[in-house]
């Protein structure tokens, strides 16, 4: 009989329910767990890339805080669908200026992507922050904190959450690999860290989505299911093009976007990926990397991908000549 939580996506099923769940944040959990023993929350601002434990920490914070009815003291809001002025003077000021019916004297809002709040919102939000500190504390989650004004950033305490290790995303896998019965084949697990990037909700979602093939998972399956490409595929197609076999390079090219179906982003992607890898001078490096900008630019302009892309396994070509 199928449970409510087999329902569940596995990102919110293996979300951090406490501080010391979260992952590979050492620094800011301690930070964390200290103001939550205190009952006392300045402003926050977590800042760092998508999948890196801002959010679950945020919800840990409160839970540490109001204990499991932190609902009741805690408002969630995502920025990026309500950026508006009137947001900020509706929705974000009647909730802060309530008093708080916990044990702790302040409720928290928790503004999600924060950094999309257009400028007027961001400056009517200071003053939110600044007049209502008594009765409610903000915690901003932002990717880029170059794009929050600075009056915000110096009313808050910083918190900056990188891109999580890979032994930190091997015991998450290995973790729910045993959780939900999965039988991990030779190279998997290495295979999930590795295209997951330090974002553990990527980890979460592949290792759902290979789980359907069946109980046992193999290193096709995570490629198949990510869709992404081996890197030893992409790894050849480059060496080929830097031996000046250009035409072989284009064909494995064709290859990986046809049995992938992978676009000319996620191509570039892994190019860059193989490029900074290899055994190349860096002055080398430096050239091939200041291509791969250049095309992946033009692309984002709307260029034609494939011509793009040939174009730069033809300045590969190039380059191994000159070398």
């Amino acid at each position: 009989m199928l449970m409510d939580s087999d329902y569940i996506p596995w990102v919110e099923k293996y979300r951090p329910q406490t501080l010391d769940d979260v992952l590979g944040q050492d620094v800011a959990v301690e930070r964390l767990k200290a103001y939550a023993e205190q009952k006392n929350v300045p402003h926050l601002l977590f800042a760092g890339p998508a999948g890196t434990g801002k959010t679950s920490a945020a919800l840990a914070l409160a839970r540490g805080l109001f204990g499991e009815n932190y609902r009741a003291s805690f408002h969630e809001m995502n920025a990026s669908d309500e950026r508006g002025i009137d947001v900020v003077r509706g929705k974000i000021k009647d909730f802060a200026r309530t008093m708080a019916l916990a044990d702790v004297p302040f409720k928290l809002i928790f503004l999600d992507e924060a950094d999309a709040l257009t400028n007027d919102a961001q400056q009517a939000l200071r003053r939110t922050m600044e007049q209502y500190t008594k009765t409610c504390r903000f915690i901003l989650n932002a990717n880029y904190s170059s794009r929050i004004i600075e009056p915000i950033q110096s009313r808050c305490a910083v918190f900056r959450f990188g891109p999580l290790k890979q032994e930190d995303l091997q015991k998450l896998v290995l973790k729910v690999a045993a959780a939900e019965k999965l039988k991990l084949g030779e190279g998997a697990a290495e295979a999930v860290v590795h295209m997951a990037q330090g974002d553990a909700r990527k980890v979460l979602n592949v290792l759902q989505a290979a789980s359907v093939l069946g109980s046992s998972v193999s290193e096709d399956d995570v490629y198949k299911v990510a869709a992404q490409a081996r890197p030893k595929e992409v790894q050849d197609m480059v060496n080929l093009a830097w031996k000046g076999s250009f035409l072989e390079a284009r064909t494995q090219l064709d290859s990986l976007m046809v049995k992938y179906g992978l676009s000319g982003e996620d191509v570039m992607k892994q190019v860059y990926r193989e490029i900074v890898s290899m055994d190349l001078p860096d002055s080398v490096k430096v050239h091939l990397v200041d291509k791969v900008g250049e095309y992946s630019f033009r692309m984002s302009e709307g260029a034609d991908e494939r011509i793009q892309m040939e174009a730069l396994l033809a300045q590969i070509v190039l380059a191994g000549q000159k070398k």
